[in-house]
């Protein structure tokens, strides 16, 4: 009953989040792609996904076959892969830039898997601090750099890599730690610990403090360590991604916090240049960096592309 069309359906619906996006990515009219769908029940007699949820809520069989689906794309993805390398050696450059400085913890074991399958593949990580890193990809100084945000740029393409929680990060003796969530004013009276990046691309400053009219005062540090033991000693409170610092958490060395009542959501891309997007050692890159974060990093979604 399950053929390749039906993977390529259950992925586009886990990954735009509604039938109207993912009939426009596999090519089909809503009401084809919604035949579709209830072939597959009719099929195995039970629902895939709840009805009027927005983004679609899957019920365990949907879950199921959708993580099915992902499997048979890596296999397929393997196999193309080697039948390429049967054919044709494929060599090439990936210089890559990040702007996330807690990006490393997933990023470095996702060039491991890399290398595995792309021994031809030269990789090399763009050091220092870049103002505007997508600049990188139009000097041809990277073919790929990690960002927080995704805005107009032509011959730009971002792909999105997942979904995340920003938590305020506080010590444990922290007045503030007895709130359960934190809000624009709590920061007001607080020293501010965060990467020396500028503000546009610190979310907790771009999008709660910044429109609150909140500006702490500011300390600087590069290293997540670093970040997390200012905090730890009570030097002032820091906004981290959640799974970059549950570790921590778990082992109670400084305790997290929601950023208002329904939390922050933040977001990853990989962007790259319209060639690069086209290139298959780049687009599997990207891949198999979704792949190890899914399965490494708690509390990560996925989301729509635009």
């Amino acid at each position: 009953m399950l053929e390749l069309r039906h993977f390529q359906t259950l992925i586009a619906l886990a990954e735009t989040g509604s039938l109207a996006k993912a009939a426009g990515r596999v090519h089909l009219t809503q009401s084809a792609l919604s035949h579709q769908v209830k072939a597959l029940e009719q099929h195995y007699r039970c629902s895939l996904f709840e009805r009027k949820s927005q983004p679609l809520r899957w019920t365990p069989v949907g879950e199921r076959l959708v993580a099915l689906a992902y499997d048979a794309q890596r296999l397929l993805s393997e196999a193309d892969r080697e039948v390429g390398r049967l054919l044709a050696g494929t060599a090439g450059q990936m210089r890559i830039a990040v702007e996330c400085h807690s990006c490393f913890d997933w990023l470095m074991p996702s060039m491991d898997v890399f290398r595995e399958r792309w021994e031809e593949v030269e990789m090399d990580l763009v050091s220092g601090f870049h103002p505007d890193p997508i600049e990188l990809l139009n000097e041809n100084r990277a073919e790929l750099v990690i960002v927080s945000r995704r805005s107009r740029r032509r011959g730009i393409v971002f792909h999105p890599l997942f979904r995340y929680e920003m938590s305020a990060i506080l010590s444990k003796k922290h007045a503030l730690a007895e709130k359960p969530f934190l809000v624009a004013s709590d920061f007001s009276d607080q020293t501010l610990i965060a990467y020396p990046i500028p503000d546009v691309r610190l979310d907790l400053v771009r999008r709660v403090l910044g429109p609150a009219g909140v500006h702490p005062e500011r300390r600087a540090a590069t290293l997540t360590e670093a970040i997390l033991q200012l905090v730890a000693s009570g030097r002032g409170i820091s906004a981290l991604p959640a799974w970059a610092i549950q570790r921590y958490l778990d082992r109670g060395y400084v305790v997290g916090r929601p950023i208002t009542r329904n939390g922050l959501q933040c977001e990853l891309f990989a962007a790259t240049s319209d060639a690069g997007a086209k290139t298959d050692y780049l687009a599997d890159f990207i891949g198999t960096m979704r792949e190890v974060c899914f399965s490494q990093l708690q509390g990560v979604t996925t989301f729509p592309e635009a």
